[in-house]
């Protein structure tokens, strides 16, 4: 795993050495830091409920190396956030079941591992960032009681030095007066502040991967933008691979290197960030960026997706899309079209995708 000065120098403040704690258990696993980051590969996710199975990842492929920052872009239901549980291996499981496919971390095939090890790898190898922040957070415990306790916990510290270390980590991100606020808790801060909270705690045990899934939903623009700034520094810092979760095109596009586009379960299009801003291949992409607001396109109408999405039990024949697609054609109600290679590395599940007109 990488370490960096933000680190080096908080251990030295705290009087900590981190590489000597006791032994977590991961040794056991063979996590080789010389294999690629983490690999998806033809992930499956189902929910078997009683009105049918929901295929709600179908075959996600991609990849994550050092330092770089997917985005996993789509509509609500699309299964970016299912897709992000079953790499964490947090699914509620039933109804969701893994239906095929490999998660692969530094050479290691996650769902190979046994309950006991999955749960060693959740914060210490790959962490996540959740939307809510309040709801995620404990509210009988103070903040610095559960930060510290991944350092008792994973670490084997005592009480003090985890609280050397929570305090810290408040600093690191941006919390004023961290020795202060090491003891309240989390009603006691605003939305934006729960967030940097929950950072924090994702970062605690120096992840190789972080996962932020929707981390700037409800706050305002400002809040958003100060989000997105610490984690693309912190990210940046560390050298950590990161994946963004969002349905928010505009989100994204300053700190993406690469983007997945999801629907109905589908990666539908994947490309470089500036690939698909410019010249998008799927009709659901474009749609998307059309959705955006525009400053030279002050006074008009936004354009929006007719229809909803399809329902995961019942999806329909052919391209999921094409009942919303204006673009549409006969062979689209009836051939599920595979992701395309189209050059310079970027893919489209649309079989018309050389005639998706210019946004």
């Amino acid at each position: 795993m990488s370490t960096t000065g933000a680190t080096e120098d908080r251990t030295d403040r705290v009087g900590v050495d981190k590489h000597k704690a006791p032994k977590t258990g991961l040794e056991s696993v063979g996590f080789d830091d010389s294999a690629p980051l983490l690999e998806v590969e033809d992930l499956q996710v189902e929910f078997r409920t009683r009105e049918g199975v929901a295929h709600a990842v179908n075959g996600a492929t991609f990849s994550v190396a050092e330092g770089e920052t997917l985005g996993i872009l789509g509509e609500s239901g699309c299964g970016k956030s299912v897709t992000a549980q079953a790499i964490m291996g947090i699914l509620d499981s039933p109804p969701a079941f893994i239906a095929g496919g490999r998660i692969v971390l530094r050479g290691v095939d996650l769902l190979t591992l046994p309950e006991a090890s999955r749960r060693l790898v959740r914060a210490d190898r790959v962490a996540i960032v959740f939307q809510d922040a309040l709801s995620s957070l404990n509210p009988v415990f103070t903040v610095g009681y559960q930060l510290g306790e991944l350092f008792r916990r994973h670490r084997g510290y005592s009480k003090a030095d985890a609280r050397k270390e929570a305090i810290g980590l408040l600093d690191l991100v941006g919390i004023p007066a961290a020795e202060d606020r090491v003891t309240d808790f989390p009603h006691q801060f605003s939305g934006g502040m729960r967030q940097r909270v929950m950072i924090a705690m994702s970062l605690a045990l120096d992840p190789d991967v972080l996962i932020a899934d929707e981390p700037t939903t409800a706050l305002d623009v400002t809040v958003q933008a100060q989000i997105m700034k610490l984690l693309a520094d912190l990210q940046a810092e560390r050298n950590m691979g990161l994946i963004l979760i969002t349905h928010d095109m505009g989100v994204v596009a300053d700190v993406a290197d690469k983007i997945c586009v999801m629907y109905a379960g589908r990666i539908v299009e994947r490309a470089d960030v500036n690939s698909i801003y410019r010249d998008p291949r799927h009709p659901y992409t474009q749609a998307l960026l059309e959705s955006i607001p525009r400053i030279d396109l002050k006074g008009q109408q936004l354009a929006s997706i007719e229809g909803l999405p399809p329902t995961l039990t019942k999806l329909p024949g052919g391209c999921s899309f094409h009942p919303r697609c204006f673009m549409a054609r006969d062979r689209c109600r009836h051939d599920e079209p595979p992701l395309y290679a189209i050059g310079g590395g970027r893919e489209s599940a649309c079989h018309y995708h050389e005639e998706v007109p210019d946004k």
